[in-house]
């Protein structure tokens, strides 16, 4: 899994409330064990029409907006069904961190166990930062998760609480397999134990 330290980006701009994990990846694409290939559906039947042609009016179809590697939403982000393929379609478009009041519990602990930040904030400081990302790619929003800051474009910086754990494991790139890992040499000496206590085994 990549480290998270800080990231500066682009933000795209979601007040919509409620956004459930079929709408960030419907059902229909979660035949896949793959955690790539997934970014090009994201939101996809807001980004397509039934034709599968773009729907220019949706953020992520905005030349702006594009490269998007924040999104700014309104509460219960990640509501619904708790696939985790809703956090790898994120990350595979290139969202590393989701700003909104309040996100479903699920969905708010798969995103650390994949490499992104889920931050929440007042809704009057995501209000802030929502009309910052209106602005469009020149106002680039600053994440410094080893400060816990959120910095607008104009400086205007807020703080946001984290468990200190899944903060360790975004800075350090740590997944389940990964801090699994970290006792192997522990893992291998207890194997051997038991191997040479019971033999039969």
């Amino acid at each position: 899994m990549e480290k998270f330290t800080k990231l500066s980006g682009v933000a795209a701009p979601m007040p919509l409330i409620n956004i459930d994990t079929d709408m960030i990846i419907p059902k229909q694409f979660l035949k896949t064990i793959k955690r790539t290939g997934l970014g090009v559906h994201l939101f996809d039947e807001m980004r397509y029409d039934s034709d599968g042609n773009e729907i220019p009016d949706f953020v992520l179809n905005k030349p702006a907006y594009r490269n998007a590697q924040i999104l700014i939403a309104g509460e219960n982000f990640g509501c619904g069904s708790s696939r985790e393929h809703a956090p790898w379609a994120l990350l595979d478009f290139g969202i590393r961190c989701v700003i909104a009041p309040s996100f479903a519990d699920i969905f708010y602990s798969n995103c650390f166990k994949n490499g992104v930040l889920p931050i929440e904030l007042p809704q009057d400081q995501v209000d802030v930062l929502m009309e910052d990302a209106e602005r469009g790619e020149n106002a680039r929003i600053t994440v410094d998760l080893e400060n816990q800051t959120v910095s607008a474009s104009d400086g205007t910086e807020f703080h946001f609480d984290i468990d200190p754990f899944k903060k360790h494991c975004l800075l350090n790139g740590l997944d389940d397999i990964a801090l699994t890992l970290e006792k192997a040499d522990a893992i291998d000496n207890f194997e051997a134990r038991y191997k040479a206590q019971m033999p039969w085994v």
